[in-house]
């Protein structure tokens, strides 16, 4: 089992940046490939970025690509999210999502992660 916290959401005007982190619990995070997802009101879940069990390799949503960073310190068993250049589209829930233990590889299905934080809210004013 690992827990997943997340935090940095809040409210910014477009154009803005904001910093989401995820906390995990457990000794196995660095075997793990986490993911970060949105939803948004009225939509479904949507996938945002994934990134392997070593930080080495990752892959955007075309609609954060350039603009989302993702990152990881498995000394601190957290990863990063870094919003820049925000829209009033890219207000959602976001969540933190990890893979089962030694599954490294990132993939973009939701039903690939068991594990979920509760979620931070980013709101962009236009």
């Amino acid at each position: 089992q690992v827990q997943l916290v997340e935090s940095g959401g809040g409210l910014v005007q477009a154009g803005g940046s904001l910093r989401l982190s995820c906390a995990a619990s457990g000794r196995t995070f660095n075997s793990r490939a986490m993911g970060w997802f949105r939803r948004a009101p009225g939509e479904e879940r949507e996938f945002v970025v994934g990134i392997s069990y070593s930080g080495d390799s990752t892959y955007y949503a075309d609609s954060v690509k350039g603009r989302f960073t993702i990152s990881r310190d498995n000394a601190k068993n957290t990863v990063y999210l870094q919003m820049n250049s925000l829209k009033p589209e890219d207000t959602a829930v976001y969540y933190c999502a990890a893979k089962r233990a030694y599954d490294r590889g990132y993939t973009n299905s939701a039903s690939d992660y068991p594990y979920w934080g509760q979620g931070t809210q980013v709101t962009v004013s236009s």
